[in-house]
Parts: structure tokens; C-alpha cells; sequence
């Protein structure tokens, strides 16, 4: 049977495209490697910051449980010492 030049230039043209497409469709995949290496990067970068974060959060509030503590005293000593003042004269030493 002899060969066919249409079809011949057909399967050709075929041929071209599909390598066409293999090469785009690697080039798309390696962009996607790509850009999944710099997420995941960015996620352990992101993680870093959080701990660090929850430490300084922690800190935090156990400064602000400490005030809160001065304060509370604070108060306490203030109405005694109002308590104590109650009923002087205000000349009186």
C-alpha cells in the first residue's frame, strides 16, 4: 500500500502539536513545583512567627496578671487607709 503524503503531513502536524503541548504542559508543572516550594516555605516561615507570637502572647499576659495583682494591693491599701482616715479631724496629726 503506498503511502499517503496527506496523511503523512497530518500525522506530522499531529505530532508537532502534541510535542507542542508536552513541553507547555512541562513548563506549567515546573512554575507549579515552583510556586509549591515558595508556599511551603512561606508556611514554615509563617509558623515560625506564630510560636513566636504565642510565646510574646504568653509574656504578655502573665505581665498583665501581674499588674493586676500590683493594682488589686493597691486598692486594698487605698481603703485602708481611707477607712483609717474616717471620722478624724482634718487638723489633727
Amino acid at each position: 500500500m503506498p503511502e499517503d503524503p496527506v496523511a503523512h503531513s497530518e500525522l506530522a502536524a499531529l505530532t508537532r502539536r502534541f510535542e507542542q503541548g508536552q513541553d507547555k504542559t512541562d513548563r506549567e508543572f515546573g512554575i507549579i513545583k515552583s510556586d509549591l516550594t515558595a508556599v511551603r516555605l512561606q508556611v514554615g516561615n509563617l509558623d515560625q512567627k506564630v510560636d513566636n507570637l504565642d510565646q510574646k502572647v504568653d509574656l504578655l499576659a502573665d505581665e498583665v496578671h501581674g499588674l493586676a495583682e500590683t493594682m488589686n494591693r493597691n486598692q486594698v491599701q487605698i481603703v485602708e487607709l481611707l477607712t483609717q482616715l474616717v471620722g478624724r479631724h482634718p487638723d489633727a496629726s
